[in-house]
C-alpha cells in the first residue's frame, strides 16, 4: 500500500505530503494490516505487536493525526524515557508545518503544566503523565488517543505499575478513550488487547532481515545452520566480530554487562577501528573528543577514557555519562562517525541506533538479592532487534558469543529459538500500591473501600489475576493511610487530608513523607547538623541505595556513631538487628556523599569512593533535590522551624557547593569548578564580577572570554 492510498481512509493530501517528505513512500506489512483493520476509523483501540524497526511510530502519528481532525480534542504519546520522548518529539514536529502544535513534557513533577492547554499533541514520561493525573490538569479530559510506546513494559518492577496506573486512570477520565499499545513481539500480547479490549496486530516482519547466531571457535553459526567464519584482525574475538562490518563501511553495536566492561572493550576496539578511518573522519573525530571533554567544566577519568576511544572511532555508553556525553555518542554513530559503540543493556530499550551487526556479549549479570542470573529472552531480543538499518542494510545480524560447544547449543535453544516471556502486571506490591491508593482518593476519583477496589479491578493486574487479591492489600493500606494522617475517615467515607493530598501531588512514597514529617519533628527538639539532613534524605526509599562494599563497612560504622545523636532518624542496634543496621549503613554511606559533594571533593575523587559517574551524580543530585524541595512543602504545612537549612542546603544539593560561592553559581554556565576559581581569584560576590573588567575575568582558569562575555551581560 502506497502512502498516497491513505487519502482514501480520511488522511488530507498535506498529511500525507509531510509522512512523503520525511522519506516514507509504501507502507510496511503491519502498518497496512492496521490500517485494513480499521485503524483510521477512529472507532476501536490497538495493539500493535511487532519487532523493533517494523514501522510502530508512523502507526501512532497516522492515528493521532487522523484523530486530531476529526474529533479535535488532544493526542498524548506516552514513552518510558526522557531520552525517548525528545527523539518522538522531534520527529512529531515536522506536522507543525500543517497546523499541529506539538509539545513535549518531561520535568517538574509539582505542576498541572497550564501551558499543555494549548498544544494538540503531547510527549511524556509516564511518570510525567502521572503527575499530570494527581495535579488535575483540566485538559486531560480532552484527551482521545492515548498512544503508549513500549507497552510490554508493564512488565518492569520499577516503570511498569506506574505506566499500568496512568492507563486506567485516563481510561477511568474518559471511558471512550482510544488506545495505541506499542510493543515489541511477546507471547502474550493478546492477553494486553483483551485488557484494553482492542484490536490485536502481531506479525513478526521486519524492514531488514535478522541473521540469529552464536560464535564459537572463530565462526558463527546461524540459526538456520549456517557457518560463518571470522576473520582473525587482532586478540579479541569480540572485537574481530564488529570489525567484520566496519571493514565494510558498516558500524557495530555491543552489549556487555558492565560498565567497567563497556569502557575497557571500547578503548581495546579504538585501537583497531583507528586502522579503518578516513582522513576526515579522523579530523571529525578530533573535534568530538575535544567537545566530549569540554563538556564539563570538571574533567574526570571517565571523560578522559571516552575521549581517548572516540579518537579512534569508537565509544562507550552507560549511565554514568553525562546527557551532554550521551547525546554527542548518538548524534556521532548516527553520522557515522562512531564506528562501533559499546554500552550496557539500558541502551537497548533508549534511542533508535541501529547497526548492521549487533553483538551480545554477555547473557548473565549480577544481582545483589539473587547473584548471577540469566538474561530473560525478552532484553536479548530487545538487543538483537538494534540490527539491521532500514534502507542501508539487506539483513542484520545479531551475535551472542560461547565459550563451549554445549554453551553454544544452550544459547541457540534458549535465546535465538526461544519465546519471549510472558508478561505480568507488577503492581500488587504493598509499597507499590500504597502511592497509587492515596493518590486516587486524593484526585477524588474514589472515597471508600468500596470505589478503590471497583477501580483497581480495571487494571491489567486484576485481568490477570483474582480481584480478592487485592483487597486484603487495599484493606491494610487504608488503615494505615488514616492511622498516619493522610486520609480520614466521615463514616464510611475515605477523604485525603491536606497532608495526604500534597503528598501525592509531590509524587513521593506516603512512607518517604512520613519519614520526613517525623524527621522534622525530631529536628524541633535537638541540635542538627547539615549531617542530619543529608542522612534523613538519604533514608526515603527513592533516594535508592549506594551499594555497601566490604571496605566501605568500617568508615560508614565510624560516620554513624560520630553522628549518632544528630540523626532525625533512630540508629538501629548494630548486635540486636545486624541486618537493620547494615541497611542503616547504607544510608550513611549516601550521607558521606552528599557531605562529599557539597564539600566540593571532585569528581575524580567521588567516582573513586562511591563508584559514581557524572551521569549518576546527576541522578543522586536531582533525587535529593527533589525530596529537600518536599521536605520544603511537607514543613509548610506543618509550619516546621529550621525551613531556611532545608532551603539552604537545597541550593548547596543542586550545584554541590559550600555556602560561601552559592551567589556565583546562580550565574549562567558558572558551576562549581568555575565558581571556585572565581572566588579563588577574589571575586567574591556579584558585585566583584559587576565592577570587574571582562578581560581579567577572562584570565581566571576555566573561564575565558566567552564565559567573561556572558558573565558580564548577566550582570548587566
Amino acid at each position: 500500500m502506497r502512502i498516497e492510498d491513505l487519502s482514501n481512509y480520511g488522511l488530507p493530501s498535506n498529511v500525507i505530503d509531510v509522512i512523503h517528505d520525511s522519506g516514507i513512500s509504501n507502507l510496511y506489512p503491519p502498518q497496512k494490516e492496521a490500517v485494513l483493520n480499521g485503524l483510521l476509523e477512529l472507532k476501536r483501540s490497538f495493539i500493535i505487536s511487532v519487532p523493533t524497526a517494523s514501522g510502530k511510530t508512523l502507526i501512532a502519528e497516522i492515528l493521532m493525526i487522523k484523530a486530531l481532525i476529526k474529533m479535535k480534542g488532544k493526542c498524548l504519546y506516552v514513552v518510558p524515557l526522557r531520552a525517548l520522548a525528545r527523539e518522538k518529539f522531534e520527529d512529531f514536529k515536522k506536522y507543525e508545518a500543517i497546523g499541529f502544535r506539538v509539545a513535549i513534557s518531561t520535568g517538574d513533577l509539582d505542576s498541572k503544566e497550564g501551558w499543555l492547554e494549548n498544544f494538540d499533541l503531547i510527549v511524556a514520561t509516564s511518570e510525567k503523565a502521572n503527575s499530570l493525573l494527581r495535579h488535575k490538569a483540566g485538559w486531560l479530559s480532552e484527551i482521545n488517543v492515548l498512544a503508549v510506546d513500549e507497552i510490554h513494559l508493564i512488565n518492569d518492577s520499577r516503570r511498569g505499575p506506574t505506566l499500568e496506573i496512568v492507563i486506567t486512570k485516563l481510561l477511568h477520565i474518559n471511558p471512550k478513550l482510544l488506545i495505541l499499545g506499542l510493543s515489541a513481539t511477546i507471547n502474550n500480547a493478546a492477553e494486553i488487547a483483551s485488557w484494553l479490549n482492542a484490536k490485536l496486530i502481531s506479525m513478526d516482519w521486519r524492514p531488514v532481515e535478522l541473521r540469529e547466531g552464536v560464535f564459537y571457535d572463530d565462526s558463527i553459526f546461524f540459526s538456520d545452520s549456517k557457518l560463518q567464519e571470522v576473520e582473525t584482525t587482532c586478540k579479541s574475538q569480540i572485537i574481530n566480530l564488529v570489525l567484520e562490518t566496519i571493514k565494510d563501511g558498516d558500524q557495530g553495536l555491543i552489549f556487555v554487562n558492565t560498565r567497567r566492561s563497556a569502557e575497557r572493550v571500547s578503548l581495546d576496539a579504538s585501537k583497531e577501528t583507528s586502522k579503518f578511518l578516513k582522513k576526515t573522519e579522523s579530523n571529525k573525530l578530533k573535534r568530538l573528543s575535544k567537545l566530549v571533554k569540554g563538556s564539563l567544566e570538571e574533567s574526570n577519568k571517565i571523560s578522559i577514557r571516552l575521549s581517548k576511544a572516540l579518537e579512534g572511532g569508537s565509544a562507550f555508553h552507560h549511565a554514568g555519562l553525562s546527557s551532554k556525553q550521551r547525546k554527542i555518542i548518538e548524534d556521532g554513530f548516527k553520522d557515522n562517525l562512531i564506528k562501533v559503540i559499546v554500552a550496557t543493556p539500558t541502551l537497548a530499550a533508549g534511542v533508535n541506533l541501529p547497526a548492521r551487526r549487533v553483538v551480545i556479549r554477555d547473557y548473565t549479570r549480577y544481582d545483589v538479592n539473587l547473584g548471577r542470573i540469566k538474561i530473560p529472552i525478552l532484553e536479548y531480543k530487545q538487543q538483537a532487534g538494534r540490527a539491521g538499518r532500514p534502507k542501508y542494510d539487506e539483513y542484520g545480524e545479531a551475535v551472542l558469543i560461547a565459550r563451549t560447544a554445549d554453551e553454544r547449543s544452550l544459547l541457540l535453544d534458549n535465546y535465538i529459538l526461544g519465546v519471549p516471556e510472558d508478561i505480568s502486571s507488577k503492581l500488587a506490591v504493598e509499597s507499590t500500591l500504597r502511592t497509587h491508593v492515596l493518590a486516587v482518593i486524593a484526585m477524588d476519583f474514589c472515597n471508600s473501600f468500596y470505589s478503590v477496589v471497583d477501580f483497581f479491578s480495571k487494571t491489567f493486574f486484576v485481568h490477570q489475576n483474582e480481584p480478592s487479591i487485592l483487597e486484603d492489600f487495599i484493606q491494610n493500606i487504608l488503615e494505615f493511610l488514616v492511622n498516619q494522617g493522610l486520609c480520614k475517615m466521615d463514616k464510611e467515607m475515605i477523604i485525603a487530608t491536606k497532608f495526604g493530598k500534597r503528598v501525592s501531588e509531590l509524587y513521593i512514597d506516603p512512607i518517604s513523607a512520613i519519614t520526613l514529617r517525623d524527621g522534622m519533628f525530631q529536628a524541633q527538639k535537638k541540635t542538627t547538623i547539615n549531617f542530619s539532613l543529608l542522612h534523613l534524605l538519604s533514608s526515603v526509599t527513592e533516594m535508592g541505595r549506594l551499594y555497601l562494599r566490604k571496605k566501605d563497612y568500617d568508615g560508614c560504622v565510624k560516620e554513624a556513631y560520630q553522628n549518632e545523636k544528630y540523626f532525625l532518624v533512630e540508629m538501629p542496634n548494630q548486635l540486636a538487628e545486624p541486618w537493620i543496621f547494615e541497611d542503616f549503613l547504607t544510608q550513611v554511606k549516601s550521607s558521606m556523599f552528599f557531605q562529599d559533594w557539597i564539600n566540593e571533593k571532585n569528581e575524580d575523587y567521588l567516582f573513586n569512593k562511591y563508584n559514581l559517574g557524572q551521569g549518576d551524580i546527576r541522578v543522586k543530585v536531582n533525587l535529593a533535590d527533589w525530596i529537600l524541595y518536599s521536605a520544603y512543602e511537607i514543613g509548610l504545612l506543618f509550619k516546621f522551624s529550621k525551613l531556611k537549612d532545608i532551603l539552604i542546603l537545597r541550593n548547596r544539593i543542586r550545584y554541590g557547593v559550600k555556602d560561601n560561592i552559592l551567589d556565583l553559581v546562580s550565574l549562567r554556565n558558572i558551576g562549581r569548578a568555575r565558581a571556585r576559581k572565581l572566588y579563588n581569584a577574589d571575586y567574591k560576590t556579584l558585585s566583584d564580577l559587576k565592577i570587574a573588567r571582562e578581560e581579567d575575568l577572562a584570565r581566571v582558569p576555566l573561564v575565558g572570554r566567552k564565559i567573561a562575555e556572558s558573565i558580564k551581560k548577566q550582570l548587566g
